[in-house]
């Protein structure tokens, strides 16, 4: 059998269940900040890729003579599951207020509200 060297000690059982679960509790909140860093990251992309198209779908429409109602151009391919509706409200003054609202999978994606982009024409 070996004998202990003075003062020589190893780790006792508790310190090493302590150990183990406060690296546990570090691992569970790094986690789980990639998780809520990833999330936020999805909204991101989804909140810029619902700005490109709604400037597109605007400009498409500045681009059309002067109408009652539009109907948005068609969304390109690489943005599945994105739609957009074109809201037309005339004004007392002679102006026209557009609206383009950008879907996904059928919700309207916020940002403060719906996404919505707006912009005036005139009737005449």
């Amino acid at each position: 059998m070996k004998k202990l060297i003075k003062n020589e000690r190893g780790f006792s059982l508790i310190e090493v269940l302590i150990t183990i679960a406060l690296l546990g509790i570090i691992g569970i909140a790094f986690l789980g900040g990639l998780g809520t860093a990833s999330r936020g990251l999805f909204t991101a992309d989804e909140q810029a890729a619902a700005e490109s198209l709604a400037r597109s779908q605007m400009e498409y429409v500045k681009q059309l003579p002067y109408a009652s109602t539009y109907t948005p151009a068609p969304i390109p391919p690489g943005y599945t599951n994105y739609s957009a509706t074109i809201n037309t409200t005339a004004l007392d003054s002679g102006l026209q207020r557009i609206r383009v609202t950008i879907y996904h999978n059928s919700e309207p994606i916020l940002t403060s509200g719906n996404y919505t982009l707006e912009t005036y024409r005139s009737t005449r």
